[in-house]
């Protein structure tokens, strides 16, 4: 039988049962994890890119694995994070999921609610010295389900040149502060700000925390982003536009050289690891101490905290050696290497004061606002939801539709959603 991306979406969104059938998932014949860590094993992950992440991962990381568990094999299956939904939720369909997966922050709790990924002993979660709020998004119902390996925060980075030419002295503390700024910097083909540069899912989800909402309730069964404060942070996008100091079309896609980079905007909302990419592009800003960073805010700061977190298949055949990998790679050697690797924010309170973290300007003032960090999901029908935020607001920045109106649209969707678990 033949499952389309629409239809596998459906099912695991859904609650049906034909995405869990015939993997076990959730059951006790995959055995214990307290046996002896033995066996062939695949590991499936998003990250370690590029020719560089693979000998980081299969020649030290699992190296150092594989000199601990000898009898353990690890084949890694590489895959992007535009492909890993689908990845997970075929292999979920036909009963060939990977005994460890890597998966994304609000993707726990629609994966444990359908039982396809295994608790972890509560004791991991003190293995370590993980920061306060890192954990949060590896649970479900109160137990823990994954640890995290390396985080990317949604920050504002400014150009310092730009701002003492026109006489600006201190970042933005509100959103009323943000736009006259943007204003002010906006002449001569310049943009004063670049919100857009991230998905805008997650520049969205980053303006509403700053504005004092949430996502979802507590018990994840209701949307509370279609309040005032989900509103006012889509409207403030399109104030932004209508101010001509921001444009939807000016985006600068990943991995090419930004637009605070270029010079053609002077602040944009960007990932953590963009520091990695100035080292690389454009190492003379760094030098000369020509780039900045803060922390949104307006009712309150907010810091989305995305990032990659490392899980246990409820079907392995294989559960003390999954096991063992899991916790290897939450280590803390294990989880310098891929932030290092990234130019991602490692979340062990122990790894502060390491020289990557000191020389990394965005990793050192992300974990300095680890306490103004929020995270996106926060419900069973996530993965539903998320794939619908971005068509769902889009209309109401590059067309007619008010913000009001698209958020509503969303918070139906999302009802829905919820209503099929």
């Amino acid at each position: 039988m033949e499952f389309s991306r629409r239809s596998m979406l459906t099912a695991i969104g859904a609650g049906t049962a034909v995405a869990l059938t015939g993997c076990g998932a959730g059951t006790t014949a995959a055995g214990s994890a307290n046996g002896p860590a033995e066996g062939e094993i695949t590991l499936l992950t998003p990250i370690y890119e590029g020719s560089d992440g693979k000998q980081l991962l299969e020649q030290k990381i699992l190296g150092g694995f594989r000199k601990k568990y000898p009898h353990v094999k690890v084949n890694v299956d590489y895959t992007t994070y535009t492909q890993l939904n689908e990845k997970i939720t075929t292999g979920l369909a036909g009963g060939l999921l990977a005994d460890v997966l890597m998966m994304g922050v609000g993707w726990i709790p629609p994966f444990a609610a359908k039982k396809a990924i295994a608790p972890l002993p509560e004791k991991l979660a003190t293995a370590h010295d993980y920061e306060k709020r890192v954990l949060e998004p590896s649970r479900y119902d109160g137990k823990l389900y994954a640890l995290p390996v390396v985080l990317d925060t949604r920050i504002v980075v400014y150009r310092k040149d730009h701002f003492a030419a026109a006489g600006i002295r201190k970042t933005p503390a509100n959103w009323a502060e943000l736009r006259a700024v943007a204003k002010q910097l906006t002449k001569q083909g310049r943009i004063g700000f670049d919100p857009f540069s991230i998905e805008l899912r997650q520049c969205w989800e980053t303006f509403l925390y700053a504005n004092g909402g949430s996502l979802f309730s507590a018990d994840g069964k209701e949307p509370r982003f279609t309040d005032a404060r989900g509103v006012g942070a889509l409207q403030f996008f399109k104030d932004l536009i209508a101010d001509g100091s921001v444009d939807y079309t000016k985006k600068t896609a990943e991995g090419s050289p930004s637009n605070v980079q270029t010079g053609k905007a002077s602040m944009m909302m960007t990932s953590s690891a963009l520091w990695k990419q100035l080292e690389t592009q454009n190492p003379e800003l760094i030098k000369d101490d020509k780039v900045g960073a803060f922390v949104l805010a307006n009712r309150k700061p907010a810091m989305l905290q995305g990032g990659t977190l490392v899980t246990q298949s409820a079907s392995s055949k294989q559960p003390a050696a999954a096991r063992a990998l899991v916790e290897y790679l939450a280590t803390p050697a294990s989880i310098l290497g891929a932030a290092e690797q990234r130019g991602s924010v490692p979340g062990l309170s122990d790894l502060n004061n390491t020289g990557y973290v000191k020389q990394n300007k965005f990793v050192d003032i992300s974990l300095r606002n680890m306490s103004a960090a929020c995270s996106e999901g926060g419900t069973a029908a996530w993965m539903e939801i998320r794939e619908k935020i971005k068509p769902t607001l889009e209309p109401a920045i590059v067309g007619g539709q008010s913000a009001k109106d698209a958020i509503a649209e969303l918070g139906r969707l999302a009802e829905a959603a919820i209503g099929r678990m």
